[in-house]
């Protein structure tokens, strides 16, 4: 599989701020559409994720699992800022499974933390304003991962529509 790296922000136009041409897309004969792009390391990383994703998910016509990566995508992206270090790299797969349907995976990494993770999300203070954003892709993901270390940290997660069969299929 082939991947495409371009400048923090590249997949938005810088003027308008809308969704750029599909250069930044890759489809393999395997009908995996990957979307790569580099965040900015600052408080807009959320902003570029979630536009990204739409990017990457455009033509989707699963409403609630476009909602749901765009928020993910959102929350891996403020969790890589606030707990990591630069680079910041955002990887969105998208496939078509040949029983139809839709599979995203969503994987944001980043240059490392200092701070030792923990595998399971802590629980946010009830009171506190931050402190959710695992929570809230364990609660969305079908499948969640987070991999911390000096040198690098990978947080991934699989959202997966299946096709609606109707009654005569299963028969």
């Amino acid at each position: 599989m082939s991947t495409f790296r371009d400048r923090p922000g590249s997949v938005l136009e810088r003027d308008s701020g809308r969704p750029a041409s599909v250069p930044h897309r890759h489809v393999d004969g395997g009908g995996t559409t990957t979307l790569i792009t580099d965040l900015p390391y600052g408080p807009r990383a959320a902003e570029i994720a979630r536009e990204a994703v739409a990017v990457a998910l455009h033509g989707a016509t699963q409403a609630d699992l476009l909602d749901d990566a765009r928020l993910i995508g959102s929350e891996l992206a403020t969790n890589a800022f606030t707990s990591g270090s630069p680079p910041l790299v955002l990887c969105v797969d998208r496939r078509s499974p040949t029983a139809g349907g839709l599979e995203v995976e969503i994987t944001v990494t980043d240059g490392g933390c200092s701070l030792p993770g923990s595998p399971s999300p802590p629980v946010p203070e009830e009171e506190a304003e931050s402190g959710r954003g695992l929570v809230i892709v364990e609660a969305l993901a079908d499948a969640w991962s987070l991999t911390t270390g000096t040198h690098g940290t990978r947080a991934w997660c699989r959202l997966t529509h299946r096709a609606l069969t109707s009654p005569a299929d299963t028969n």
